[in-house]
């Protein structure tokens, strides 16, 4: 890929220094490193977007669903699962 843009920014001298030093103690270009990470955070903030829409998905799905009359109550849900634990007692 062409390196077309230059990025510059501040950041502390100790930062700094230890971040070459951890660059150079594994014989890699610090401007490497640095676009592995970028690379590294615009994944993790795509995922946690995608993540994001996926969950407003399927909260919207649910509540189309109670108000449709199609869902359980929680008290529902619980004595199913409570039957379902007891069952399964019973059979260890």
């Amino acid at each position: 890929m062409a390196k077309q843009a230059v990025f510059t920014m501040k950041l502390e001298t100790e930062l700094r220094d230890e971040f070459m030093s951890e660059a150079e103690a594994e014989h890699r270009p610090a401007s490497q490193i640095v676009r592995e990470l970028m690379r590294e955070y615009v994944q993790r903030q795509r995922e946690a977007r995608e993540y994001a829409t996926f969950l407003h998905g399927k909260v919207e799905t649910a509540r189309h669903s109670m108000s449709a009359g199609d869902g359980l109550s929680n008290d529902e849900v619980e004595a199913r699962f409570t039957a379902q634990r007891a069952r399964s007692e019973e059979q260890a």
